[in-house]
């Protein structure tokens, strides 16, 4: 039986990895230090046979007795009001985070996979984006500090294969929503949702004429998952090519939810993208992938998780 690591592994993504690897016949260890997950994602994991939860920050050195066939690094605060809020941790989990997880593969032999995202096309000029271009990106921006960190940790990912010969993949991980998302992470999918379901209005910034391209989580973990199994070193973009404006998909919550919530403009934040769709053609080729849940069955599938979530919490009735 082989054996994965996964960091960030109580996150949003990082639990549905946990779950995969699991049902692919692996054993997991997980590691986060719960500074945005959350071990209630875990909570029908932690009594599961081959699964181990260890809480360390990933940023200081840690070993991992035993073998290690897989390393999955997804440790990182994910949302804009996350890494505006921890951005000296964002920068350290980027760059000491991925030096410390690069260095266990190594030590274990391991295959390694960096969880990377989007941002490192910055504000795009090259519509949609494949994974050739560079990007445009402000490097000291408050957005900045997401961006560069991932942009670092690829860097050093390739440096390791190229120096050490370690065996990677690197995943440039498009918008993505689903159960486990945090109500209050400052997303445009949970807080939509929230707002709809609660009969707030719903909050765009700027016009509402950006663009983002939403993929829901189980096709973003099939994609990952044969991105690990594959033979492609060179990063991939996973993510739904589907666009759509911010105004678009607001009017299509309200009609989900079936809320009459009025939708109100604030200003646009700073360096935030214009545009935002994947290229996936290099999936399609080299891992046969591509997303297969339509929007309004991966919406009701959220859209219930968070119904539950506030009624648990008193703030809904159901």
């Amino acid at each position: 039986m082989s054996r994965a690591v996964i960091t960030g592994g109580a996150g949003f993504l990082g639990s549905h990895l946990c779950e995969r690897a699991l049902a692919e016949g692996h054993e997991v260890v997980c590691v986060d230090n719960l500074i945005t997950g959350r071990l209630e994602n875990l909570g029908h994991l932690l009594q599961r046979q081959g699964f181990e939860y260890r809480e360390h920050d990933v940023s200081k050195p840690f070993t991992i007795e035993g073998a290690v066939d897989f390393i999955l690094h997804f440790a990182s605060p994910a949302s804009p009001i996350d890494y505006l809020e921890l951005p000296i941790q964002t920068l350290k989990v980027g760059s000491l985070g991925t030096h410390n997880s690069l260095g266990l593969a190594r030590a274990k032999g391991a295959r390694f996979l960096l969880a990377s995202t989007s941002e490192v096309y910055g504000d795009p000029k090259e519509h949609p984006q494949k994974e050739t271009y560079w990007g445009n990106v402000n490097p000291v921006g408050p957005r900045g500090v997401y961006d560069e960190a991932k942009r670092f940790a690829e860097a050093m990912t390739m440096a390791y294969h190229r120096y050490h010969g370690l065996d990677v993949r690197i995943v440039r991980i498009f918008n993505t929503y689903g159960p486990r998302m945090r109500a209050r992470d400052g997303r445009v999918v949970p807080a939509f949702i929230q707002q709809a379901l609660l009969g707030e209005p719903l909050t765009v910034f700027g016009a509402g004429r950006q663009t983002r391209s939403f993929c829901y989580v189980d096709d973003l973990i099939e994609g990952i998952w044969r991105l690990l199994m594959s033979e492609l070193v060179e990063p991939c973009n996973i993510g739904n090519p589907h666009e759509m404006t911010i105004i678009e998909f607001a009017e299509t919550i309200r009609a989900a939810v079936g809320s009459a919530s009025p939708i109100v403009f604030k200003p646009l934040p700073v360096d935030d993208p214009q545009t935002r769709q994947p290229d996936i053609t290099l999936a399609r080729e080299r891992l046969g992938w591509e997303p297969k849940v339509p929007l309004a069955e991966g919406l009701a599938s959220t859209i219930a998780y968070f119904r539950s979530v506030l009624a648990e919490q008193g703030a809904l009735q159901v």
